[in-house]
């Protein structure tokens, strides 16, 4: 069953912007340890933040909180599998969220999806509840 879905659309040249601005005191707020790695280890740099932060903003959404309600940046995060397949980890005001809308008996399972095609970053998040075996 389907809990939320969530989508945002994200321009990476006003990340640059941003990122240009506000440097470090943004990356700190907004993304934790390992996604700066991953970033800063990328050709583009700019680009996997703004992949990153759309995905952040279609979690908020699929957790039905856009970014209210005492939700934080960092307790949304994207890791990636060995395969490359990006993955949600949700900490946090953003966990006690997901265990809400988690029906009992069931387990959540969020689905993240990132593209890029330069100006533009855009993520799907789908929340799902699947029953425990």
């Amino acid at each position: 069953m389907i809990l939320g879905i969530g989508t945002d659309l994200a321009n990476i040249d006003r990340i640059a912007g941003t990122l240009d601005r506000f440097g470090d005191r943004f990356r700190n707020r907004v993304f934790t340890e390992t996604e700066q790695r991953k970033a800063e280890g990328r050709r583009d740099t700019v680009g996997t933040y703004a992949k990153r932060w759309a995905a952040k903003e279609a979690c908020s959404k699929a957790l039905a909180t856009g970014l209210r309600m005492g939700i934080a940046w960092k307790d949304m995060a994207v890791s990636n599998l060995r395969t490359g397949q990006p993955v949600m980890q949700v900490t946090g005001w953003a966990k006690e969220r997901l265990d809400a809308m988690t029906p009992p008996d069931h387990e959540a399972i969020i689905h993240v999806t990132l593209t890029d095609d330069h100006p533009w970053a855009q993520a799907f998040v789908v929340i799902e509840a699947r029953p425990l075996r």
